[in-house]
């Protein structure tokens, strides 16, 4: 089993990262979230992992931190949750916002995220409320904490349109999403607020002066 990687990051192009290890490139999938907050090729990087061994491919899947892959791994234990269901799941929002949803029923929100229905946004708010009431971070929430938000990072226009499409957009969603928004952002910038209009409903299509 590949708990965590520690080497440097040498491709960044969501939702795929690369880190070298000794000479041996990883290749990784990755939450948005997680991609945000990666420094720029080069750098060295320390990344929790979670292997995924199928018939066909071992799938190797990247977190910044410890929670996120554990709320990785609680996802994918629900009943109709794949990996890729999963990693929409934290890119299409913070992990302090999915618990809010969790805690709250809100299953209007939930439905915004790529392949989660009505009938999956009520399974994930059921199973996930009683794991999460062992959270430290849902306990906080509950006695209205406010949520932290991940710093955003660096790196364009077709490469955030094909982001979302593995994200699980259809490609027509994709461009919608993205229309209007200030194309001089980075690729993940673009993720960032696209998904968050989406999440929010927001009619704002500039994206001037909102990815600090």
């Amino acid at each position: 089993m590949i708990g965590r990687l520690h080497g440097q990051l040498l491709e960044k192009k969501p939702p795929l990262i690369v880190i070298d290890v000794h000479g041996v490139g990883y290749e990784l999938e990755a939450s948005m979230n997680t991609l945000l907050a990666l420094p720029a090729p080069g750098e060295t990087v320390r990344l929790y992992t979670h292997l995924s061994v199928r018939e066909d491919a071992h799938l190797l899947y990247g977190f910044i931190d410890e929670p996120e892959r554990r709320l990785f791994r609680e996802l994918i234990r629900i009943s109709g949750v794949g990996p890729r269901l999963a990693l929409a799941i934290l890119s299409g929002m913070e992990r302090q916002q999915f618990m809010k949803s969790v805690m709250e029923d809100d299953t209007q929100t939930l439905t915004k995220l790529p392949g989660v229905g009505k009938k999956t946004a009520e399974r994930l708010i059921i199973e996930m409320r009683d794991r999460f009431k062992h959270w430290p971070e849902f306990e906080q929430l509950a006695q209205g904490v406010e949520e932290t938000e991940l710093p955003l990072e660096a790196d364009n226009h077709a490469d955030a349109e094909a982001a979302l499409i593995a994200l699980g957009y259809k490609p027509t969603e994709a461009t919608r999403m993205l229309s209007g928004l200030d194309s001089t952002l980075s690729t993940e910038a673009l993720i960032k607020m696209a998904l968050s209009d989406r999440l929010t409903g927001s009619e704002t299509r500039s994206g001037k002066g909102r990815a600090s």
